[in-house]
């Protein structure tokens, strides 16, 4: 490591130092990890060069499977891709010398409790003598969920310095720190009756993890666990697998672990449609997963409005007018999604609350909101200002809030998982009704009324029959603040426990999960391959929207990021050992720009869910997992071809049209699935098969 004073003097040093490095066997792709347990990337993971090996079965898969008037079995696979935020991850240090010895940094993190956390275990600092302040991201979509070594580096150089440091990366640093979409390949096999409903589900998922670990366990998982939260799946059979590589570590990009499995089910189901002669969009409505139930793997379903999504989205793009109906060359595609509303559990286990939120109401009618999150571009900051000031009936603009400093605010893990809405929000809001009920207790005194007929609204505080019977809000908060001293209240939101019990149930149970239905409409030229995409209509269950303006911009955005996923984001690697980025720079790697993005109709479903605050669920990831897979089905629509890989790059399309001029399966994707050594499986029975959410010994089976 070299620091230097200028920009000039830190290259020059760094050209003062030579290296000789060793060869070593490198892996390019995880199934050459699988196929080589030995030389060991690392030390830890469960065997050889596989990070994780997962495998769960609810219920007898293979007999539910074998119950099915159509068995359907496919391939899949998923490319890996970046988070391309504009902003660069970069981190300043401050270190206060004794006696005081306190270190401040300053970094563009989602989340700053486990930068806190990291800081205080690689530095052996006791946590009190440390500050990590989020400064406002420039982007981050999962990027900047991992504490990273620049920030503990800085912070160890600003100690030994005794002066402020800086680290910026470059845009090529970014690259190979990477973090995002797993490259996955993924086999699925089916069972279903002739009215399409599903008897039973074999998924199997192998993960790319590149060099590290970061969050890729929890998004093994992911890719099995949410299957079940959008159709019917009465037994089901979940493999995972992620290997360890020499790329770019992945881990939580947008949907974190979601948005590969979905693009798989969801072309998967548009063929098993095709197969039974249905309309897609009937047979997803005939298969709908039942609200306040109970899944085959123990998630808690609540509010389901896929089923209004669906109709919403099919109405308003002339789906049965449009539905091959179109000349050659353009077509339509449906495809649904759902994602949860924040996790389950924390990244390390304890008992404490996901989040909180200090609450304190001046004299003069102002009152300040103090909470960990961090807002990322997603306008956290601003939903936690709105449930405030409807429970206490003030306007927004008198609401201060306070984030993102683990000096000035309590814990809250971080912006990841479409969390902050939900827990954040919930910790806000029961704050702000502690506040209401010491409020109205000493304004009902003043003004001889009940405080339970007391109304807040409009920076009053007034009698709901009499409303002319009332006084300010300030007034209330100095009637109070006379009574009993200073008026600070708190609030703090644990999501409830999941209901299963088996080793792998924390991934999965969220306190509500959004759903989304989408139509994408293309051009596919076939002449050249290229895929063009018009017009995408989406509607997404948010529960209730708070601010619709701010549900409607992540919903677009979502739609955006999923395009460039759909047709051209990619991490590819060059030279002899396929280990170096070949694109690691904006000016190379294909994202879309204006020119490329869709026309976007948007619609809102407001399923309330009793979990949410106000009803509301999440909205920052889950429209993304639809895109993908609409593209490909509607590719498929336009020029009867399958491509069943992401990117959909015009060569693909082209080696597809070729294949299936020669009378050969029109088609383009992997071949096969290699052989993993599986462990023993864990058999957990079913709800319905009177399970109680417990894995059972083989020997019961």
């Amino acid at each position: 490591t070299v620091a230097a004073t200028t920009h000039e003097a830190a290259p020059a040093a760094l050209d003062l130092i030579r290296v000789a490095y060793e060869p070593l066997k490198s892996f390019a792709s995880a199934e050459d990890a699988v196929e080589h347990p030995e030389p060991r990337i690392h030390d830890y993971g469960d065997t050889g060069n596989l990070h994780k090996l997962i495998d769960l079965e609810f219920g007898d898969a293979d007999a539910g499977i074998a119950e099915g008037d159509v068995v359907r079995e496919d391939l899949f696979f998923f490319e890996g891709n970046t988070h391309l935020p504009m902003e660069q991850h970069a981190a300043v240090a401050m270190w206060s010398p004794l006696p005081d010895g306190k270190l401040t940094l300053w970094s563009s993190t989602q989340t700053p409790h486990y930068v806190h956390r990291a800081l205080a275990k690689v530095l052996e600092l006791p946590p009190a003598r440390i500050r990590v302040i989020a400064t406002p991201n420039g982007g981050g979509f999962g990027g900047k969920s991992d504490p990273f070594n620049h920030e503990i580096a800085v912070a160890k150089l600003a100690m030994i310095t005794g002066r402020p440091a800086k680290i910026t990366l470059t845009r090529e640093e970014v690259f190979y720190c990477h973090r995002g979409r797993h490259p996955t390949l993924m086999w699925v096999r089916t069972g279903v009756k002739k009215d399409g409903s599903i008897t039973g589900m074999h998924f199997r998922s192998l993960l790319d993890g590149g060099a590290y670990g970061s969050y890729g366990v929890a998004s093994t998982y992911y890719t099995g666990a949410l299957q079940t939260v959008t159709y019917n799946i009465p037994r089901y059979h979940f493999q995972g697998a992620r290997a360890f590589t020499n790329k770019a570590p992945c881990g939580p990009k947008r949907g974190h672990g979601t948005p590969q499995p979905r693009f798989a089910l969801e072309v998967h189901v548009d063929k098993i449609a095709e197969q039974l002669g249905l309309d897609p969009a009937e047979l997803r409505l005939k298969t709908l997963v039942p609200p306040n139930s109970l899944t085959a793997n123990y998630l808690r379903i609540g509010s389901m409005g896929l089923g209004q999504c669906i109709e919403k989205v099919v109405e308003g793009s002339q789906w049965k007018r449009k539905f091959r109906k179109l000349p050659n060359g353009r077509g339509v595609g449906l495809a649904c999604s759902s994602y949860i509303s924040g996790a389950g559990l924390p990244i390390y286990w304890n008992n404490m609350p996901h989040s909180g939120v200090q609450l304190k109401c001046d004299r003069g009618g102002g009152v300040t909101v103090f909470c960990g999150s961090t807002d990322i571009g997603q306008g956290s900051d601003s939903i936690l200002a709105y449930i405030v000031a409807e429970v206490l009936g003030v306007d927004p603009f008198d609401i201060a809030v306070v984030t993102a400093d683990t000096d000035l605010t309590p814990v809250d893990l971080g912006s990841y998982s479409s969390r902050v809405t939900l827990m954040s929000g919930n910790a806000a809001l029961q704050a702000a009704e502690r506040a209401r009920q010491i409020l109205a207790l000493h304004a009902g005194k003043k003004l001889e009324v009940q405080a339970d007929r007391l109304t807040f609204a409009d920076g009053r505080v007034f009698d709901a029959q009499e409303p002319k019977r009332g006084m300010t809000f300030a007034e209330a908060v100095q009637l109070a603040e006379a009574a009993e001293g200073t008026i600070g209240t708190v609030g703090s939101y644990t999501p409830p426990r999941s209901a299963g019990k088996y080793r792998g149930a924390g991934v999965g149970p969220s306190p509500a999960y959004s759903y989304s239905a989408c139509v994408a409409e293309v051009d596919v030229d076939p002449e050249t391959g290229i895929v063009r995409v018009p017009t995408i209509w989406i509607a997404h269950d948010v529960g209730r929207s708070i601010n619709a303006a701010a549900v409607i911009g992540q919903v677009e955005g979502s739609i955006y990021m999923g395009l460039g996923e759909a047709l051209m984001e990619e991490m590819t690697y060059r030279g002899d050992l396929k280990v170096v980025h070949k694109i690691p720079s904006l000016l190379e790697y294909k994202s879309p720009t204006t020119l490329e993005m869709c026309d976007v109709i948007t619609y809102l479903i407001e399923d309330p869910d009793p979990n949410g605050p106000f009803g509301a669920k999440e909205v920052g990831q889950g429209p993304l997992l639809p895109v993908m897979p609409a593209v490909a089905n509607a590719v498929y629509d336009a020029v009867g071809v399958r491509v069943d890989e992401v990117p959909i790059t015009p060569e693909k399309v082209l080696k597809a049209l070729r294949k299936k001029a020669k009378g050969e399966a029109a088609r383009f994707g992997p071949e096969t699935f290699p052989e993993i050594p599986w462990r023993e499986p864990t058999r957990v029975p079913t709800p319905w098969e009177g399970g109680d959410g417990k894995a059972v010994s083989l020997q019961k089976v």
